[in-house]
């Protein structure tokens, strides 16, 4: 059944339907539904919800719950993701699951609390120290972040590693109709003979112990190789991207998230004028879709990457292309939205100088 729900608040029944039971954030504009909904919703289903008294405490209340292999999620939005960048580096490098969510603010700084996309390199980079991944994915409507989610926990205790969902604004505070689709653990989901969930001797198993502690400089480059390996597993199987009318484009337009649904609309304006527009969109920015955009540069006369930023996912469409076409960039910042005309009007002048 199909039924009316803010974003935010679809994220957490989404959460809670795919067996979270454990939440740990504190409030920032534009994710705070997470947090009010988790509060009402897990003791209905013999969770925890927990407002901590920072995010730097939050995140390491998740990893202690990971520890425990629970599933666990906490959100927060732009400068509250920053001040858990610390405590996600410490969560991958002991290889735990859990999900995080990340409702993009416009900055730097406190900026403004309206929707942006300039926490890419944030999310895609490792935003905090080390050499570290995470799956990030990017929803365009509350439907997919619905089912995202979902996936996103899957994906934390498929690969032992954070998942971040990676939203804005506009994705948090709309609404939309929604199913809640019925949870199914997926089969290769094994038992977490990892967790540390108490031991004493007699109990039929080795001592778990949760580190990401390794002093000795080869047993730590050992371990980073093995972060690795499953980083490049990740990059093999977990791509996602779609594409709209991109099969015989002579530009086409890449965006995700908020930003994607627009640039649509602008492709379908310019298909109705008779430019040959497409888009590529893609559904995971980490890993980024570089073999999809590989391809299409090889039919396609050229790019345009549309953002909510000064540009920052430009740079992996341009790394993608390898320098074969030309790729343009528009994007609007502070919290500020790239309208269809701004769009179509870019793709305009581009057909112009081709």
């Amino acid at each position: 059944m199909r039924q009316m729900m803010k974003g935010n608040e679809a994220i957490a029944e989404a959460a809670v339907q795919a067996g979270c039971r454990y939440f740990f954030g504190y409030p920032i504009t534009p994710q705070n539904e997470i947090p009010e909904y988790m509060s009402a919703r897990l003791p209905e289903v013999g969770g925890a919800f927990l407002q901590a008294e920072s995010e730097v405490s939050a995140i390491n209340m998740v990893f202690g719950a990971a520890s425990t292999g629970a599933r666990v999620m906490t959100s927060s939005s732009s400068p509250g993701i920053s001040l858990k960048q610390e405590g996600i580096s410490y969560i991958v490098g002991a290889e735990l699951p859990c999900v995080i969510v990340n409702m993009v603010r416009g900055g730097p700084g406190l900026g403004s609390i309206q929707p942006a996309q300039s926490d890419y390199y944030q999310a895609t980079r490792g935003g905090g120290h080390g050499d570290y991944r995470m799956i990030v994915y990017a929803p365009a409507s509350i439907q997919e972040a619905v089912e995202l989610t979902q996936k996103a926990f899957d994906s934390a205790d498929r690969y032992r590693n954070p998942v971040m969902i990676l939203g804005d604004g506009c994705i948090g505070q709309m609404m939309e109709p929604v199913s809640m689709p019925e949870y199914k653990k997926p089969d290769d989901l094994g038992e977490k003979t990892w967790a540390a969930t108490g031991y004493h001797p007699g109990c039929g198993r080795e001592r778990n112990i949760i580190n990401s502690l390794y002093i000795e400089p080869d047993r730590c480059e050992q371990h980073n190789l093995d972060l690795q390996a499953k980083y490049d597993a990740m990059k093999e199987r977990e791509v996602m991207a779609k594409e709209e009318m991109a099969e015989d484009a002579d530009i086409i337009v890449v965006a995700y998230g908020t930003t994607a649904r627009i640039a649509l609309t602008a492709v379908r304006k310019a298909r109705e004028q008779g430019i040959k527009a497409g888009l590529i969109r893609p559904i995971t920015v980490w890993p980024f879709p570089e073999k999809e955009i590989a391809a299409a540069a090889q039919r396609c006369k050229a790019f345009l990457t549309v953002e909510m930023s000064l540009g920052q996912m430009v740079d992996d469409v341009r790394l993608a292309v390898n320098g074969c076409r030309p790729v343009e960039f528009f994007g609007r910042t502070g919290g500020m939205i790239p309208g269809v005309s701004e769009i179509y009007d870019r793709i305009l002048k581009i057909k112009e100088g081709l």
